[in-house]
């Protein structure tokens, strides 16, 4: 059967060479930020990328079609476009029979990644257990997708609305190996340290491209979570983020808020509380794993197969 995913000829040649090449998710530019602060962002790391001699492989649904590696034009146009859908790995078949567009979360970008054979992939915040899950089972497919699919994720950990050592347990259970870039502290997201330990830490981008080497010689199949704390001069302050966090919660609770109408109100609160800090938070995470995410793509690359 002819399959489905799409894959530029920059990034299959990329590929087949063995050459850096980092897949990057596209609901940062169709549901995370605004115009045109969206575009803006989503061309600059690429650019930044091609800079660094790494090949970008940014990933989404064009008219019902998986794409590995948008061209600029794909980018514009489901970054503008009315009616671009957000879409996660159950979404792809439905949105394939009906050409629908759409941003690729986490756990979508991932399986995409994989099957192009891009080993390497950053994003801003994974996804996790939420908060109540223990009644509500609301738990993102980020997890389980992770669980199955052979590639690197650079994170700044998961947002601070979620359920931290929850998620972190998940990750334990699930198989999927959490290692710390230079901190054996998991990150928040908005905050460097979410209050959580892990039991790994690398110094290096090399480091980091050995545990992945080291993956796939002994023929594991999960991905590896390296976790990138959001630079310290661009966290939101802790005792404000802290604060902020129990007014929403509350708020939410006051207001009847439960289930999945928790996460967008948590964060709308946060966002608002913070006089729109937080968005600038988000650039920030994701700028700094999309760099650290090609320094490990190179060294991947240069690693003897």
């Amino acid at each position: 059967m002819k399959p489905l995913i799409q894959v530029s000829q920059q990034v299959r040649d990329a590929v087949a060479g063995g050459r850096p090449v980092i897949a990057l998710e596209s609901t940062i530019f169709t549901h995370g930020l605004t115009p045109p602060r969206n575009l803006e962002v989503a061309f600059e790391v690429e650019r930044n990328l091609r800079d660094a001699g790494v090949v970008p492989a940014t990933i989404g649904v064009v008219a019902g079609i998986p794409t590995v590696g948008l061209s600029d034009g794909q980018i514009a146009a489901l970054g503008t476009e009315p009616g671009v859908e957000k879409l996660g790995v159950r979404d792809l078949p439905v949105a394939a029979a009906k050409g629908i567009s759409g941003g690729t979360t986490v756990a979508s970008t991932a399986v995409l990644a994989h099957q192009a054979g891009v080993r390497v992939f950053a994003t801003g915040g994974l996804g996790g257990v939420h908060r109540g899950a223990a009644s509500t089972f609301d738990e993102s497919a980020d997890l389980t997708t992770l669980a199955s699919v052979s590639v690197l994720v650079v994170s700044a950990g998961v947002k601070s609305i979620l359920d931290i050592p929850a998620s972190l347990e998940r990750l334990e259970t699930l198989g999927v190996p959490v290692v710390g870039y230079r901190t054996r502290r998991f990150p928040g997201f908005y905050v460097r340290d979410s209050g959580c330990t892990i039991d790994y830490s690398v110094e290096s981008p090399a480091e980091a491209a050995a545990i992945v080497d080291a993956r796939d010689r002994l023929g594991l199949k999960c991905a590896v979570l390296l976790v990138n704390p959001v630079p310290e001069r661009a966290q939101l302050d802790p005792e404000l983020h802290d604060r902020v966090l129990r007014e929403a919660e509350q708020a939410a609770a006051a207001a009847g808020v439960t289930g999945k109408a928790t996460t967008p109100f948590l964060l709308d609160h946060l966002h608002r509380a913070s006089g729109g800090r937080s968005l600038d938070v988000n650039v920030a995470v994701y700028r700094a794993n999309v760099a650290l995410g090609g320094a490990v793509a190179v060294e991947l690359a240069a690693r003897p197969t």
